[in-house]
């Protein structure tokens, strides 16, 4: 089955557990919910050059699947689209 990366979060390399019945990954990640410390940009890749799809505000949810130097992969639920965002926006992480 294919899924759009854009809404669904399934990369080659992981996917998202409640995905695990629709899609096969190597690896899966269960979402940590967290909470947006400040306003940042939802990318569409890692590099701060991608494309931004969304503007996620502080106080918003990230369900975090990936976090990996200063980024962090995951859902942004109210959106309903995945991407990418600095792990210094999220509370706890990059302080």
């Amino acid at each position: 089955m294919e899924l759009d990366p854009r809404t669904h979060a399934v990369r080659g390399d992981l996917a998202d557990l409640r995905l695990a019945d629709r899609v096969f990954a190597p690896h899966y990640a269960a979402p940590m919910a967290v909470q947006v410390m400040s306003d940042v940009p939802l990318r569409s890749a890692a590099s701060p050059d991608a494309d931004v799809i969304a503007e996620l505000s502080a106080g918003d949810t990230f369900e975090i699947l990936e976090l990996a130097g200063i980024n962090a992969w995951g859902v942004a639920p109210a959106q309903e689209l995945v991407g990418y965002i600095t792990a210094a926006a999220i509370a706890g992480v990059g302080q």
